[in-house]
């Protein structure tokens, strides 16, 4: 079972990486327009969030990756912040925009949980 949950955040994180390629757009919308190099940011992040989660799967540098995700993920909430209290920029319900800040902190307690499985 400990297996299977590292595997699934590691997998998460690699579609949620390569999203950012897919739906750059999206991504770049979510930013606030004073923000500098948004598209290069995108992808540069969705870069780090697919090296970030094959470091997890690598046995040697799962402990620090964990920790390394958790702050890339404390890191990006003010983005997640800025989507929920800007909820009519995006086709997404206002609820959900809202709900999706709470899982920023069970995704971090989640890697920090799989960090530590050798």
């Amino acid at each position: 079972m400990k297996k299977i949950a590292l595997y699934v955040f590691a997998i998460l994180f690699i579609l949620a990486g390569i999203s950012h390629f897919a739906l750059e757009p999206f991504f770049t919308g979510a930013m606030p327009d004073w923000v500098p190099f948004r598209p290069a940011i995108v992808y540069i992040s969705g870069v780090i969030e697919i090296l970030l989660a094959i470091g997890l799967l690598y046995k040697p540098t799962r402990r620090k990756v964990g920790i390394l995700i958790a702050i890339f993920l404390v890191l990006i909430f003010p983005v997640n912040i800025y989507m929920a209290v800007e909820p009519e920029q995006y086709s997404i319900p206002a609820f959900a925009l809202w709900l999706r800040l709470p899982l920023q902190f069970v995704l971090i307690w989640w890697v920090l949980k799989v960090r530590k499985f050798i």
